[in-house]
């Protein structure tokens, strides 16, 4: 009997399934511990000490290793093989995240989430191109779609996890919950392909991601602390100076460079480019509108860490249930209508939020907002994720998918960076309704950006993998 002709839009049914489950999952650790930390913040510096320093340092020395390292993890993922880059990347988020859990002082801590960063770096990237170069077409649509639906229910779902594990048993579960995902990760892991041997002549571009850490680590540095030393204490102006000169540098080298680590190409990749800005004003407006309403409605209307986490409930649930199929209609009907409407609806959610008085009465004045922002962040992110990593060819989907999560990494700490001078020296309600306001406007901002530049493309189109093409699992 002759072997029936394999479906060239999907893998087998079996390896599809385990591949979508090891990326979710690797993907779903990263997100979940880069916003389980916010409700846990006060329980931290009540046993460790340290006050507000501490806690923005618990939260940013993650963001800042994750964000400025990432670009390496893709270019590692690319050369050596997603499986091989994802297996140490859990090995090392999980002995980190032990190390969390256990931390006796501020100062381990702080130094155990930078860790986490690091090991943070090699899942995100390799999780989301071992999706690309295992699916194709319509198959490729639906699995992001998966993806995008379980890495932000991560996101979204954190505060709520985090405020049940510090109002119910400890803050140190946060990171230790950690250890069974991985382990079960590792499990599925091993049934994976192995990853093919690195191409003659691979090497990685070590100029270049010296270069590319310090010009994103620095000036992030430098955003973050401008609010306690001020732009004119050489603290800040030294890093900011010497960042932006080294990112000047690694643009300058990547463009001479004979193996980049960032190929300069992707961004003549019209839904690359386009793509990515509309990245930096979707997700940046997303990381402040989140960040600043969960601190709100515990500061200011009195809500405790499990029901602030509570407030964004219906948002996952939203995620949860209808994006593998916006996924799936994107990838028949071409992304670019969802990503012009899906900001615009979110941002109107966001602006329904500035009707939010001290009290935050949460089915009168958050919850309308926080429906109708879910839906238009649904219909966002699964398109967004597909135009821009479907429009480059599966052998450069590790950097290509690095790059765009180290733009929405570090367009998130950016505007987290910027709260102070958005709500002023304190949050209060006019404050509050002043991010608002400003989320949704950045949110707008990001759809109109799709709507006018994304195209999209045919099936003809689609790109397809280079001979000789890099090694994947």
């Amino acid at each position: 009997m002759k072997n029936s002709p394999r479906n060239e839009d999907s893998p087998g049914a079996s390896l599809g399934r385990v591949v979508l489950v090891v990326a979710i999952l690797s993907s779903f650790i990263a997100f979940l511990d880069g916003s389980v930390i916010t409700v846990a913040l006060p329980s931290i510096t009540r046993e460790l000490g340290g006050g507000i320093s501490t806690q923005q340092w618990v939260t940013d020395a993650y963001l800042i290793t994750l964000g400025s390292i990432i670009l390496l993890a893709g270019s590692l993922s690319d050369a050596f093989g997603r499986k091989r880059v994802l297996f140490w990347g859990l090995i090392g988020f999980g002995i980190a995240s032990v190390l969390c859990a256990v931390a006796p002082s501020a100062g381990v801590l702080i130094a155990a989430r930078a860790l986490q960063g690091v090991a943070g770096a090699l899942l995100v990237p390799s999780s989301l191109a071992l999706i690309l170069s295992t699916f194709r077409g319509a198959a490729q649509a639906k699995a992001i779609g998966s993806w995008t639906a379980w890495t932000s229910t991560a996101f979204l779902a954190g505060p709520l996890i985090g405020g049940l594990l510090v109002d119910l048993l400890s803050w140190r579960l946060v990171f230790a919950i950690n250890i069974v995902p991985i382990a079960v990760t590792l499990v599925l892991l091993r049934r994976l392909q192995h990853d093919h041997a690195a191409p003659a002549g691979t090497r990685i571009d070590i100029r270049g991601a010296v270069l590319g850490i310090v010009g994103l680590g620095l000036p992030v540095f430098a955003l973050i602390e401008q609010s306690h030393f001020g732009w004119t204490s050489p603290i800040i102006f030294v890093p900011a100076i010497v960042g932006v000169a080294s990112f000047a540098l690694f643009i300058r080298h990547e463009r001479r460079t004979a193996q980049p680590m960032m190929p300069l190409s992707l961004f003549r990749v019209r839904n690359f480019s386009v793509g990515n800005v509309s990245t930096v004003f979707v997700y940046g407006a997303l990381s402040l509108g989140t960040f600043l309403l969960a601190v709100f409605l515990q500061q200011v209307a009195g809500y405790s860490a499990t029901l602030a986490g509570l407030s964004t409930l219906p948002t996952t649930v939203i995620s949860i249930v209808l994006s593998t199929q916006v996924g799936r209609l994107a990838g028949v009907r071409g992304p670019r209508l969802f990503m012009f409407a899906g900001p615009i609806i979110a941002g109107i959610g966001f602006l329904l939020l500035t009707r939010v008085g001290a009290e935050a009465d949460y089915w009168t004045q958050v919850f309308p907002g926080i429906i109708v922002f879910g839906f238009g962040m649904t219909l966002t992110v699964a398109p967004l994720t597909s135009a821009i990593l479907g429009s480059i060819e599966p052998a450069r989907a590790g950097i290509a998918s690095a790059v765009n999560n180290a733009v929405s990494r570090v367009a998130g700490l950016v505007a987290v960076a910027s709260a102070g001078l958005i709500v002023g020296p304190s949050l209060d309600v006019s404050g509050f309704h002043r991010a608002a306001l400003t989320t949704g406007v950045l949110l707008i901002v990001g759809g109109v950006i799709s709507g006018i530049g994304i195209v999209n493309a045919s099936k003809s189109a689609r790109p397809v993998a280079q001979a000789p093409a890099a090694p994947s699992a």
